[in-house]
C-alpha cells in the first residue's frame, strides 16, 4: 500500500497562501505598545523619580501615535495589507523600539525582550523571506545596544551598571528568544494554514459524494415529471396507429414509437419504484454488498481482490451481518483506500470483514512496500506523503502522483462515521501495509441500533 493517499482536489499550503495581515490588527498592537511605553516612561520618571531623557522617549511614543493616526485616517482599518508594506511597519516597530532602548539603558533594560514581539508577528502571517530580515535587524539592534545607550535611569546620585558578563548573557537570550519564538509560531501557524486548507479539501470532497448521491432522488423527480407527457405521447401514438391503414408508409414507424414509449414506461417505473424504496430500502446495505460496490470498479487489474468474511462469538447467522446506512463519507473513504493498497499492492489485496456482537471492522492489506517508518507515525496528518509530487496525475511509472491530503480525506470522513482507523505494516516476512477500521455495532448497524 502507498504511504499517502492521492487527493483529487489541488490544494497546498505554500507560502504564496499566507494571509495577509489586516491594518486593524497592526493599529491596534500597536495602540497597545504605545499605552504601555507611555505608562513606562512617565511611571519611571514621576513615579520612581529616576532621571531620563522625558522629552525625546515620548517623542519616540509620539511618533508611534501619529503614525497609527495617519494610518486610520488615510485607509480603511479593515483592508489587508500587502507583504511588502507589513514588513516595513513591522520593521518601524523594531527600530522605534530600538530607540526607545537607546534612550533608556539599551540591553540593561528589561523591556529588551520585546525584539521577539515583531518578529514572532513576522513569523505567523508573512513569509520566511521578511521574518529573516526583520531577525538580522532585531540582531543588528540588540547587538549595537550592548554596546552604545543611555545610562539605565536609575536613583538620583547613584551610579549603577551591570557586568559585562551580564550584559552577554542578555544578548545571548534575546537572540535565542527571537530565533525560537520565530520558529515556533512560524510552525504552529503552518500546521494551521495546512489543516485549514486540508480541511476544506475533506468538505468538499464529502459535498461531491452528497451530491453523486442524491442523483437517485433526481432521477425519481425525473420520472415523476415525465411520466404524464410520456403518457400523452403513448395515447396519441395509439390513435394515430388505428387510424393509419394497416400496410401504409409510416406503419413501422409508428409500432417502433409505441415500442419505445412503452420501454420509457418501464425505465420511469422502476425509477419511480426506486425513490419510493429510498428511505427504506434502497438506504440499507449489507456490510458485504457495499464492500464489493467499492471493489467491482477495481478488478480486472493483476492486482488479485480477496475478500472474507467472519461472524465471531454468537453472530454466526447469515441475517446477523451487519446492515450500513448508504454514507458518502464511509463510500468515499473505503474507496480510497481500496484504490490505494490496488495501486501499490505487488500481486494482490486481502479484505477481510469481520463483526461481534458489539463490533464491526475491515482490515485491508496488500503485498506492496508497505508504509514508510519515518512517516509512519505521521500519517493522518495533511500534506504528509513520500509520493513524487502532483502535477499532471500520473507520474512516468503511470502511478498517481500525490500531495498528501488523500489519507487524511479517508481518515477524517471514516472517523465522522465513528470508526477508528490504525495502520501498521505486516510483520516480517511479510511484507505490506494493513489498515483497520473498527466501528462500534450499535452506531453503525441498522439492525442492531
Amino acid at each position: 500500500m502507498s504511504q499517502e493517499l492521492t487527493n483529487p482536489l489541488q490544494f497546498s499550503a505554500s507560502e504564496a497562501e499566507i494571509g495577509m495581515l489586516r491594518l486593524r490588527t497592526l493599529v491596534r498592537l500597536r495602540w497597545l505598545a504605545i499605552v504601555g511605553q507611555a505608562g513606562a516612561v512617565l511611571g519611571v520618571h514621576f513615579v520612581l523619580g529616576y532621571p531620563l531623557p522625558l522629552s525625546l522617549c515620548l517623542g519616540a511614543v509620539a511618533l508611534s501615535a501619529w503614525l497609527n493616526i495617519f494610518l486610520s485616517i488615510r485607509w480603511r482599518k479593515s483592508i489587508r495589507l500587502q507583504e511588502t508594506h507589513s514588513g516595513l511597519l513591522l520593521l518601524y516597530d523594531v527600530l522605534q523600539l530600538a530607540v526607545l532602548l537607546y534612550l533608556t539603558g539599551g540591553l540593561e533594560n528589561p523591556f529588551a525582550f520585546l525584539f521577539l514581539v515583531p518578529v514572532t508577528i513576522s513569523a505567523t502571517s508573512l513569509t520566511t523571506r521578511w521574518t529573516i530580515w526583520l531577525g538580522i535587524m532585531a540582531f543588528g539592534c540588540a547587538t549595537f545596544l550592548a554596546f552604545r545607550h543611555y545610562p539605565l535611569p536609575w536613583v538620583p546620585g547613584q551610579h549603577f551598571e551591570l557586568p559585562d558578563v551580564y550584559i552577554a548573557g542578555m544578548w545571548t537570550a534575546i537572540i535565542c528568544g527571537v530565533v525560537f519564538s520565530a520558529i515556533y509560531a512560524r510552525r504552529i501557524a503552518e500546521e494551521a494554514r495546512q489543516m485549514s486548507a486540508a480541511l476544506s479539501a475533506t468538505e468538499m470532497v464529502l459535498a461531491r459524494e452528497q451530491r453523486l448521491s442524491a442523483l437517485d432522488g433526481l432521477a425519481a423527480a425525473a420520472a415523476h415529471e415525465l411520466g404524464t407527457p410520456l403518457a400523452t405521447i403513448a395515447l396519441v401514438a395509439k390513435e394515430l396507429r388505428r387510424e393509419i391503414p394497416g400496410k401504409g408508409p409510416y406503419t413501422e414507424d409508428i409500432d417502433l414509437l409505441i415500442s419505445q414509449t412503452a420501454r420509457c414506461r418501464e425505465i420511469l417505473a422502476r425509477l419511480s419504484n426506486r425513490d419510493a424504496q429510498t428511505d427504506d430500502m434502497y438506504q440499507r446495505t449489507k456490510m458485504l454488498v457495499m464492500v464489493e460496490d467499492l471493489i467491482e470498479p477495481l478488478r480486472g487489474s493483476e492486482v488479485v481482490i480477496a475478500v472474507t468474511s467472519t461472524a465471531d462469538g454468537d453472530d454466526k447467522a447469515l441475517g446477523s451481518e451487519p446492515v450500513f446506512r448508504r454514507n458518502p463519507g464511509i463510500a468515499y473513504g473505503l474507496g480510497n483506500l481500496l484504490e490505494n493498497a490496488v495501486d501499490f499492492a505487488a500481486s494482490r489485496v486481502e479484505v477481510d470483514a469481520r463483526w461481534t456482537t458489539s463490533q464491526v471492522s475491515l482490515t485491508v492489506r496488500d503485498d506492496g512496500p508497505g508504509f514508510h517508518e519515518n512517516i509512519l507515525d505521521r500519517l493522518g496528518d495533511p500534506f504528509v506523503t513520500t509520493r513524487p509530487g502532483y502535477g499532471e496525475g500520473t507520474d512516468e511509472g503511470g502511478r498517481h502522483e500525490g500531495m498528501g491530503l488523500g489519507f487524511f480525506i479517508a481518515k477524517t470522513l471514516l472517523e465522522r462515521s465513528g470508526a477508528t482507523v490504525s495502520l501498521a505494516n505486516r510483520p516480517a516476512p511479510e511484507h505490506g501495509a494493513v489498515v483497520h477500521i473498527v466501528w462500534p455495532r450499535s452506531l453503525i448497524d441498522l439492525g442492531k441500533a
